[in-house]
């Protein structure tokens, strides 16, 4: 059924049409006037001066609480809670950015989780979110478990890089790796809570501070690990200088221990490598930092991490390091660890295996995927060559410009949305998707072959629309496989206030970059996954759930688009569904 319809009234817009000529910038902002909310309870104004919010915003907020309060024995939380929550819910909505998500935790004293759930009991009894804060709080809440993520497994890398040492010296030199792949992670990627790319980028940050420590400072593995080359110049004083021989500057990527930290970390070193000549380059060199044998000034890192949080209005990554009780991770059950006993073993012999984590599930998908693909070439192969030119019209020259054009759409739009350094990237996710398409592609045509004794399929290698979405489909499991995509809140948003850059992949955005509608690409997902066994259950578990979102939501808002035609949902789903036999046919 379509989405459940949101409290955007007249109101509101007129709230909101106010709340423009407020300027987001805190210093900007007019200082609160206590007197003008002697209407308010005390403790209130004090949270919202506290926050540096606005009049406006403390008039709206204490609205909105006045139309909470009465569900309070439901929602079962403190006074103070639920107003840092009606903060949030106001801020977002007006889109004035007085504070800060942690400013707001730590005023309340809540942590991430307990928010997130605070906020949406707010919705639940009281349907008060807008679309655009829905989508705001499910954002904080995956940024959060991203990085997250990516602290848990920075902690446990950082125990077998770095040696311990009395001084401190190990902790100041991860606390500052840390805050430094926050800023890199601000600074390249628009869509933060990627986590392949992140990851990437973190063990990029590694590399880095690896090749410029201290040897005593490090584990075995990793400094036998860095590449025997010339050390970077030292400083010397002015008077010294001429007297220097100029040694060859630092290699921009250390391959060897990126090779190693790669391995360590089940990641693809080729992919890595990528993101650095890319994206973590082009961050070192705005910091003036490429050629510098130095550590980043740990006050500069910290001063420019901060600007980008304040800005972005988010959770401190910081935090993490300092284990803040606003971004503590809920302690895991030990019924959560999985008991595997071994064969002929007693119980008590049993062993205990780790929970997946959310990295190693993310590499584990994508060496499955590339180790599927690894023998599909970036061409046709000699089999769906042959198929192609048994056609009436060869389809090889109108199939490689599509994918030429589609590529370049595909990896701009990519870099629009993820980050403007990540258009690579991007052009690496759609040849894994050609691969695949490639390799689905004959797979299908082999099985028509064998079922129809027939091997001239002009009809259907001459249609530009079964290729595309054969394309769309196949990069959809890609950008499934790292983690990109899943499911726009609200299904098919065409003309929404959606942010002003594109910063969602989640599906159906494939079918806007490839100009398909969303029919023809529901008709190829049975036949795709047939076609490839190997997909995991996850993969087409998501698969299935886009065909749902299909039939659920998109269609009906695809119908509605030609009521001027009369044209009734049975009628069209009984015409696609004939269309799909008259192509298995072919």
């Amino acid at each position: 059924m379509p989405p459940k319809k949101r409290n955007t009234g007249t109101t509101q817009s007129k709230e909101l049409k106010n709340a423009e000529s407020v300027s987001p910038d805190k210093k900007g902002s007019p200082e609160l006037s206590v007197k003008k909310h002697r209407d308010k309870d005390a403790e209130f104004v004090t949270l919202c001066k506290s926050l540096h919010v606005t009049d406006l915003v403390c008039d709206r907020t204490w609205k909105l609480w006045k139309s909470v309060e009465d569900s309070m024995a439901e929602i079962a939380d403190t006074q103070k809670r639920v107003w840092g929550a009606c903060l949030f819910v106001s801020g977002m909505e007006m889109d004035v950015s007085c504070f800060t998500l942690t400013q707001v935790l730590k005023a309340v004293s809540l942590n991430v989780k307990q928010f997130v759930d605070l906020v949406r009991k707010l919705d639940v009894n009281m349907d008060t979110i807008s679309t655009k804060v829905n989508s705001a709080l499910t954002r904080v809440e995956k940024k959060y478990d991203v990085t997250l993520a990516l602290y848990q497994r920075f902690e446990k890398t950082c125990k077998n890089i770095f040696a311990l040492v009395s001084d401190d010296q190990e902790r100041d030199t991860t606390r500052r790796c840390w805050t430094m792949f926050l800023l890199a992670k601000g600074r390249a990627l628009q869509m933060e809570d990627d986590l392949v790319i992140s990851f990437q980028l973190l063990l990029c940050t590694l590399e880095l501070f690896i090749k410029r420590c201290p040897s005593d400072l490090l584990q075995p593995l990793y400094k036998s690990a860095i590449s025997k080359v010339p050390s970077p110049p030292t400083r010397t004083s002015r008077r010294n200088q001429s007297k220097v021989k100029t040694r060859p500057p630092e290699p921009e990527v250390d391959l060897q221990l990126l090779k190693t930290l790669c391995e360590e970390n089940e990641c693809n070193s080729e992919e890595v490598k990528n993101v650095y000549q890319t994206s973590f380059s082009a961050f070192l060199d705005s910091l003036d930092l490429s050629r510098s044998p130095d550590f980043p000034q740990a006050n500069d890192i910290n001063q420019q991490y901060e600007e980008h949080y304040l800005k972005s209005r988010d959770i401190d990554g910081r935090l993490f390091f300092d284990r803040d009780e606003t971004v503590m991770a809920p302690k895991v059950e030990i019924s959560h660890v999985e008991r595997t006993p071994k064969k002929n073993l007693p119980d008590e012999d049993s062993v205990l295996i780790p929970p997946q984590t959310p990295i190693r599930a993310a590499m584990t998908s994508i060496k499955q995927l590339r180790g599927d693909l690894t023998s599909s070439g970036d061409q046709p192969s000699f089999n769906l060559a042959t198929y192609f030119k048994n056609c009436t019209v060869d389809p090889t020259q109108s199939v490689l410009k599509r994918l030429e054009t589609l590529g370049q759409v595909f990896s701009q739009r990519f870099g629009q949305a993820v980050g403007l350094r990540c258009v690579a990237l991007g052009l690496q996710r759609f040849k894994l998707g050609v691969r695949l398409y490639y390799k689905v592609m004959e797979a299908m045509l082999k099985s028509e072959e064998k079922r129809l004794s027939l091997q001239n399929f002009s009809k259907l290698l001459n249609d530009s629309t079964f290729h595309t979405s054969l394309l769309a489909c196949a990069l959809e499991v890609v950008m499934a496989t790292y983690g990109e995509s899943s499911f726009k809140t609200g299904g098919y948003n065409h003309g929404g206030c959606g942010d002003p850059v594109e910063t969602n992949v989640c599906f159906p955005w494939i079918l806007d970059v490839v100009n398909l509608s969303a029919f023809d690409f529901y008709k190829v997902i049975e036949s795709f996954i047939k076609a490839e066994p190997t997909l995991s259950k996850d993969i087409v578990k998501h698969l299935e759930t886009s065909e749902n979102l299909i039939m659920e939501r998109i269609a009906w808002r695809t119908v509605s688009l030609m009521s001027h035609h009369h044209c009734s949902m049975l009628v069209i789903i009984s015409q696609h569904v004939n269309e799909i036999h008259n192509i298995k046919a072919v």
